[in-house]
């Protein structure tokens, strides 16, 4: 979150519509921690998106081989910009569940207050958004 990282490597793709991805911390913080907007989606095969966005994927390669292991296809979803909470927040301020996604929790419209607190335009602009685990 401190804008090193210029790509999130994923298995899949997103949907075409999501352009922010909040992104939440697993144990042992357990909170949303921010959001990046998103710049690009590139869908490619893993050994491509390694050669194309290594240098800023902020992963090193035994860790992208293993994610990766098995695997035909991936995508590395280019960040446009990334925002730290000043505070994390409870993953239920985003999911009514509070349960935290296992990949990408599609949440819809981000009306809601914990979007209006920390962005403004997220009060006058209806974004497509995901949840995601912090990787």
């Amino acid at each position: 979150m401190d804008g090193r990282k210029k790509v999130e490597f994923r298995k899949r793709p997103l949907a075409d519509d999501v352009t922010v991805v909040w992104v939440y911390a697993t144990t042992p913080i357990q909170r949303i921690i921010g959001y990046f907007e998103i710049d690009a989606v590139h869908a490619a095969k893993p050994a491509d998106l390694w050669r194309q966005f290594a240098a800023v994927g902020c992963i090193d390669r035994v860790d992208f081989d293993r994610y990766y292991a098995g695997a035909t296809t991936g995508a590395g979803i280019a960040i446009r910009k990334a925002v730290r909470l000043d505070v994390p927040a409870p993953i239920a301020d985003l999911l009514p569940s509070g349960v935290p996604p296992q990949s990408y929790a599609y949440v819809g419209s981000t009306r809601n207050a914990l979007a209006a607190l920390v962005h403004p335009m997220f009060q006058e602009i209806d974004f497509d958004v995901a949840a995601s685990p912090a990787g």
